[in-house]
């Protein structure tokens, strides 16, 4: 794969563009000690990048309580999870967006790069409204059409689809391990964010396309 290869870029949400994963632990962790689940660093890192029900899954897992609920109670479990969540998103304006993102987007779409959005959270739709960042993207790929979640590459391919682009002519940003998984399955371009990639940035203030061209020119 050559620099100029690449035409179509596809971002996770939280951890890339906002801090919505504070978000999402605060919410998790909230149910997980009303079911009794002890919540450590390990059980967080786990989360990361993972779907809704699969999250879940990991919760009960960690407390032993994987036979405890019927699928319609997990599914409950989860939308009282979402509901707390949704609450706290509510807060979120264009202050929330990482830092460097805004001018590294600008940066993409003044290069005539097509842009999408592979996030496991079905709020992602609500997020980019309160960031102001919609208009960025040609489209977001609607997890409750996957078969299959994070590391699988399902996510960052239809991501690929959506901007009418080969896998190969896309590079994806995450910064969990599960994400990273997802798009090296996908055979486009791995972006790592704190987690080791393809291209590895530290932090989102690091990233620009200077620094991933300077990638391929080693």
């Amino acid at each position: 794969m050559e620099f100029t290869d690449i035409k179509g870029v596809a971002f996770d949400l939280d951890g890339v563009l906002a801090d919505t994963a504070k978000f999402h632990t605060q919410a998790w962790r909230q149910l997980a000690e009303r079911l009794g689940v002890k919540w450590t660093p390990q059980l967080q890192e786990d989360l990361k990048g993972i779907d809704r029900m699969g999250s879940l899954t990991l919760i009960l897992k960690a407390g032993g309580l994987e036979n405890q609920y019927t699928s319609d109670e997990q599914r409950d479990l989860a939308e009282q999870k979402n509901a707390a969540y949704k609450k706290l998103i509510e807060t979120l304006t264009p202050v929330d967006i990482l830092p460097g993102m805004q001018a590294f987007l600008d940066e993409l779409k003044e290069h005539d790069y097509k842009l999408s959005v592979a996030s496991a959270s079905k709020n992602a739709p609500a997020i980019l409204e309160r960031l102001g960042l919609s208009d960025y993207f040609e489209g977001i790929v609607d997890p409750a059409t996957l078969t299959a979640g994070k590391p699988d590459p399902e996510i960052f391919e239809r991501a690929a689809e959506i901007l009418h682009l080969d896998p190969t002519q896309v590079m994806g940003l995450e910064d969990s391990k599960a994400g990273i998984e997802s798009i090296r399955g996908a055979h486009e371009l791995a972006i790592g964010i704190g987690v080791p990639g393809d291209v590895t940035f530290d932090a989102t203030s690091d990233i620009s396309l200077n620094q991933i061209r300077n990638h391929f020119d080693k």
